[in-house]
């Protein structure tokens, strides 16, 4: 048995991977805890797995705003503390980052406690703290076909995003039953995210009396964990009552995307994984601040792989016209479902574990 320590914290892109991974390694007997940050989004998300050891640590994200710079360099001060101490009282075999404000110190820790550490990147454009800890990293795992400058070739594995075990699609009636949805015909899913959902938001509450006279119902989970609940109903052509059904967070992500035909989404690495996981096709709106513009990179190799179609914001009023044809085109989405699932075929968290159980068994070896 080994012992994981596993730095996700700070949002749900990188919090969902290091849950999924930690499902895993548990269930092959290893244990694991996972660092995350004080912030809303990790309270909400991880309470829903209170069978898994959650450590919170200090942190803030970065900025180059002269008050928030200095806050982020003190924090870091303070994680980097908080990390020596963690990795005194745990004793891990190996610590994982999936980057974030979060990872640096502890990856740092690590290293200098002489720790393997290892590395995942979800996004086909890395970020900051992945580009700048991967000389310290005995592994980084990349989405297929990347490389980072520089890096040994022995040091890159390619790896998907590892997907929560209880994602994966489930009748749509019954998810629509245990959301409480009960809307006739067409659904669309509409996930803004946290940084990038009042446009979405926006588009939905514009757009919604002319999806609703062509009988297409909306659930729209804004992301705005302070927003209340709440839905809007809208008379169809046909006479049927079309709903707009809001909600700013839920923990019953494999309902949600079960019991849609379509979804609008930005274009998260985690976002994309789960539409995978699920079979849901869709239109992706890429934020168009999202660091390095990362999100572009996303979406657009998906839509080379035939998984979704990507709409830039700035041609968002296209949008309500594109999605009606598309949500009743039933050949379209049966090519788009079948894509998906091609590009399902490979247990990425599967194989992250058993590669990690060979990076420890490694270090031991060197270690005695």
């Amino acid at each position: 048995m080994s012992d994981f320590l596993i730095s996700c914290g700070g949002t749900g892109g990188h919090l969902s991977p290091g849950i999924a991974l930690a499902q895993c390694l548990i269930e092959r007997g290893h244990q694991s805890h996972l660092l995350i940050s004080k912030k809303d989004v990790d309270s909400l998300l991880v309470s829903a797995y209170p069978q898994l050891d959650f450590v919170r640590s200090p942190g803030a994200g970065f900025s180059w705003k002269p008050i928030q710079f200095l806050k982020f360099n003190w924090q870091q001060i303070r994680a980097f503390k908080f990390a020596m101490d963690i990795l005194q009282e745990k004793k891990p075999d190996a610590v994982i980052g999936f980057g974030g404000f979060l990872t640096v110190g502890v990856v740092i820790a690590g290293f200098l406690k002489g720790i393997p550490v290892i590395l995942h990147e979800a996004n086909r454009k890395p970020g900051r703290a992945i580009r700048l800890l991967s000389g310290f990293a005995r592994r980084i795992y990349l989405p297929e076909g990347l490389r980072i400058r520089n890096l040994p070739p022995e040091t890159i594995r390619h790896a998907g995003y590892p997907v929560r075990k209880e994602i994966k699609p489930l009748p749509r009636d019954a998810a629509r039953k245990r959301l409480g949805i009960e809307v006739p015909g067409k659904l669309l899913l509409v996930l803004g995210g946290s940084q990038g959902a009042l446009a979405l938001n926006r588009w939905v509450k514009e757009s919604f009396p002319k999806l609703a006279e062509q009988g297409i119902s909306v659930l729209c989970v804004t992301g705005l964990i302070k927003e209340s609940r709440g839905s809007v109903e809208h008379k169809a052509k046909d006479g049927q009552i079309a709903r707009a059904i809001f909600m700013p967070f839920t923990t019953q992500m494999a309902d949600v995307l079960s019991c849609a035909d379509l979804v609008v989404s930005r274009a998260g690495a985690g976002s994309i994984a789960e539409f995978i996981r699920c079979r849901l096709p869709a239109f992706l709106v890429p934020y168009p601040f999202a660091t390095d513009d990362h999100q572009t990179a996303n979406a657009s190799f998906l839509e080379q792989q035939g998984g979704c179609v990507v709409i830039p914001q700035k041609d968002i009023s296209a949008l309500t016209d594109e999605v009606i044809e598309t949500i009743y085109n039933d050949w379209l989405l049966s090519q788009l479902k079948a894509n998906l699932e091609r590009l399902d075929r490979n247990n990425s968290t599967d194989s992250m574990a058993a590669d990690l159980e060979g990076i420890v068994a490694e270090y031991r070896k060197e270690a005695a």
